[in-house]
């Protein structure tokens, strides 16, 4: 899947970049509030701050909004700018791309005060959700790309574990904090292992330096998408440890061999390419962790954080910064030097927050504050350097 920019048909650009494609104000804006809440989470997990936090505990506040708040809207400027790519056909943009936007903003406004107005919040939150299923169905279904509606099925989930998390925080489902947590988190990932399998490997073959033609291999796809549908059904809705141990055991020994046929020595030259294949590693690395909390007895949120942190957070950040890169005009075998130490700050980080801890666990407030301040300097980074890639025009003259 190429996500290059696509040709299009408008006739001018928008005088505010920002609004023009939704890439630009999604990714600049994840960015942001993901250094702004791991702030507020350090306050509060580290120096006990105490933010008004009722129904829900402080984690699951955080988790949901690293997940609904940070990963959806990165999923949002993402598929919507592919969509465009693929279709040829024009996305949100301008004042509906900004109204999208404010309902995004207005939720994560109102989670950074607590869970007083978690009702207004849910109502700001799932009506962003709801804008963005309808702009990203409607050119899809228009352009006849039946088989893209296999991600829209995907979001329109994340939407439904979002409704039940707060359906759960407003005390009207008993299990539906837990749902939403789980049930987003893994959804996340299942968007990132369906991508990941077409443009990783399209990456590499395109961006290292010597000719190479990786594969998919159908077995391994098939029982991958098998083997991770049920193992989220049974650790999302099921106690049943030892079968989800299981079949992580089996994923990960899946997504490894897959890893292994994507390597080339290519890769390790271009920041571009290295920061998404180790991104990859990190989720296939947190199947092996989810079987050891079982067969072992280590901590399950190791596993969590090796999805979240490594998984999630760098394969995002790499995908934004190429993306960016691309849909504003500049060439994306050449992105700003300073990425590369942001993208290895970044894998540090979920090092310390995942490996540390398995050596020295008696140091692991300290493990988790050295790996929030290595996040927050990774996406602070990205926002400096990408503020003004993401909100002025291209610099083709070209529109998006």
């Amino acid at each position: 899947m190429n996500i290059s920019p696509a040709k299009t048909t408008s006739s001018s650009v928008k005088s505010v970049a920002l609004f023009n494609l939704s890439f630009r104000i999604f990714f600049l804006s994840a960015a942001i509030f993901s250094v702004i809440s791991i702030c507020f989470w350090s306050a509060i997990f580290l120096f006990q701050f105490q933010l008004p936090i009722q129904a829900i505990t402080s984690y699951e506040w955080h988790a949901h909004e690293m997940i609904y708040g940070y990963a959806m809207a990165v999923i949002a400027g993402f598929l919507l700018t592919a969509a465009k790519n693929w279709t040829g056909i024009q996305t949100i943009n301008g004042k509906p791309l900004a109204l999208m936007f404010l309902l995004w903003a207005l939720a994560r406004i109102l989670f950074l005060t607590g869970t007083a107005l978690i009702e207004l919040a849910a109502i700001f939150d799932l009506g962003f959700s709801l804008m963005f299923i309808v702009a990203l169905t409607h050119p899809l279904v228009k352009a006849k790309q039946w088989k893209q509606l296999a991600l829209v099925s995907k979001v329109i989930f994340l939407v439904i574990f979002n409704a039940l998390f707060y359906l759960g925080a407003m005390g009207l489902i008993p299990q539906g904090v837990d749902w939403g947590i789980y049930g987003g988190l893994f959804l996340v990932i299942s968007l990132i292992l369906t991508l990941g399998r077409r443009v990783v490997p399209f990456f590499i073959e395109k961006g290292v330096d010597k000719p190479v033609q990786l594969s998919n291999s159908k077995w391994i796809d098939l029982s991958s998408l098998l083997l991770f549908l049920t193992f989220t059904v049974i650790e999302v809705f099921f106690d049943k440890p030892m079968l989800s141990a299981s079949i992580a055991l089996m994923l990960f020994a899946i997504n490894a061999r897959r890893l292994i046929g994507w390597h080339t020595s290519g890769i390790w030259h271009k920041s571009l390419l290295w920061s998404l294949y180790l991104a990859f590693w990190f989720i296939t690395a947190g199947f092996a962790l989810f079987a050891a909390s079982y067969f072992l007895g280590i901590n399950k949120y190791l596993a969590i954080h090796a999805f979240a942190f490594g998984g999630i957070g760098a394969m995002t950040l790499a995908m934004m910064s190429r993306v960016a890169l691309g849909h504003s005009g500049r060439g994306i075998q050449n992105p700003p030097a300073i990425m590369a130490y942001a993208f290895a700050i970044l894998l540090l980080g979920a090092v310390v927050r995942v490996i540390f801890p398995l050596l020295s666990e008696g140091h692991y407030t300290l493990w988790v504050g050295i790996s929030q301040l290595m996040w927050i300097i990774a996406f602070t980074i990205f926002s400096v350097v990408y503020l003004p890639i993401l909100s002025k025009p291209r610099i083709d003259g070209r529109p998006g």
